[in-house]
């Protein structure tokens, strides 16, 4: 079993195909612990979150960062996804809570749960004037074929792509991860035929997670006898940017009427982050403090 969360890149031998594969079992856990989410909605929270992350890996500078929102109409409501240059990752679904009966074996019904009738979005903020942002309608709101057509319409890269959440009895995250291959100029057909028939033969990412020592044998049976180059390496984890102090800088832009609403409805001033689910208290000292301190 893998026991930490980590990310490797590789590159084969011609530089024609890139790979990066990720194991993600804590993050995806750690989003279910924050969330309390069912089975379905923490297998999709879990794949969108991989999704972002093994996306973020491109991100070259300190304050790059990029989002990954899905919103296909269904009960689970939009998923979005926040990761930065440094493999750090948090998430939230609309509905936690949300669940369909499977309809298949073992198969949790990820794609009902998301819906197909929306968008799949990505924005990368690299401090530029304005962010890119890429949008292509959902194919069928298993996340990991949506992002194939996203990669391929918004940014012309063929690619395949493995997404999986493993969830156990107790509802917590068994195992977790995922798999980017991509064709760079000059890629021969011949080899990306040759690798999607290695991903198949892997049937289940998360299944392969849950029985894999490290993710080096893992791209050992995604290569087959294919040589290849690891070129990177890096740390994964869940990790929020929120902070009392920016959250209370929030609710001072808020006014009297609308804190005095919020103080009502929960009988004392809080804010819960919804990236992490934490919650934050108030009194009014503070908040009047902050007023008179805006410019």
């Amino acid at each position: 079993m893998i026991t930490k969360d980590y990310l490797l890149k590789a590159i084969d031998k011609d530089k024609t195909v890139r790979i990066t594969i990720a194991h993600t079992t804590a993050l995806a856990e750690e989003a279910h612990r924050r969330h309390d989410t069912s089975a379905t909605a923490s297998a999709a929270l879990g794949r969108v979150l991989t999704a972002a992350l093994l996306m973020g890996s491109d991100l070259k500078n300190e304050s790059d960062t990029l989002t990954l929102r899905i919103n296909g109409e269904g009960i689970g409501g939009a998923i979005v996804a926040t990761v930065d240059s440094h493999g750090n990752g948090r998430a939230f679904i609309s509905n936690p809570q949300a669940d369909l009966p499977s309809r298949h074996p073992g198969k949790l019904a990820v794609g009902e749960l998301v819906g197909r009738e929306g968008y799949l979005e990505v924005i990368r903020d690299t401090g530029m004037k304005q962010p890119f942002i890429g949008r292509v309608n959902l194919v069928s709101g298993e996340i990991a074929e949506d992002l194939t057509s996203y990669f391929l319409l918004s940014e012309q890269i063929p690619s395949l792509v493995a997404l999986g959440v493993l969830v156990d009895t107790d509802l917590s995250v068994k195992a977790a991860g995922g798999l980017i291959v991509q064709a760079m100029p000059g890629a021969q057909d011949a080899v990306l035929e040759s690798l999607e028939n290695n991903i198949l033969s892997l049937n289940s990412i998360s299944d392969v997670m849950a029985r894999s020592q490290d993710l080096e044998s893992v791209l050992k049976i995604l290569m087959g006898d294919m040589g290849y180059d690891i070129i990177g390496q890096s740390p994964l984890a869940f990790r929020c940017t929120c902070d009392r102090e920016r959250l209370a800088a929030i609710l001072a832009n808020l006014s009297r009427e609308e804190l005095a609403e919020t103080a009502e409805q929960t009988g004392r001033l809080e804010v819960s982050c919804n990236f992490c689910g934490e919650v934050y208290h108030y009194d009014w000292a503070e908040i009047e403090e902050l007023k008179k301190q805006k410019p």
